[in-house]
């Protein structure tokens, strides 16, 4: 079973397996997502999904159960 993920604002979507990486789910449709620490700390690569929960893309992965998983991208100017 797949996972059809849709990256907000520019509405890219892709097929991914559960437990994808989002991190190379993102990379293989193009979509960057920045990063920091790869361990979720810095919070460099967080994302919302579209419920509005907030989580870090560096140490997250496709969940399993679902049929669609949209993510807001948003870019911080610190970064």
């Amino acid at each position: 079973m797949t996972v059809n993920v849709q990256f907000l604002p520019d509405d890219v979507t892709i097929d991914a397996q559960p437990g994808e990486p989002l991190l190379e789910v993102a990379k293989r449709a193009g979509v960057f997502i920045p990063t920091g620490c790869l361990m979720g700390s810095c919070y460099a690569c967080e994302v919302e999904l579209g419920d509005g929960t907030p989580i870090c893309a560096c140490i997250s992965s496709v969940p399993d159960g679902k049929q669609h998983l949209t993510i807001y991208l948003y870019s911080d100017p610190v970064w």
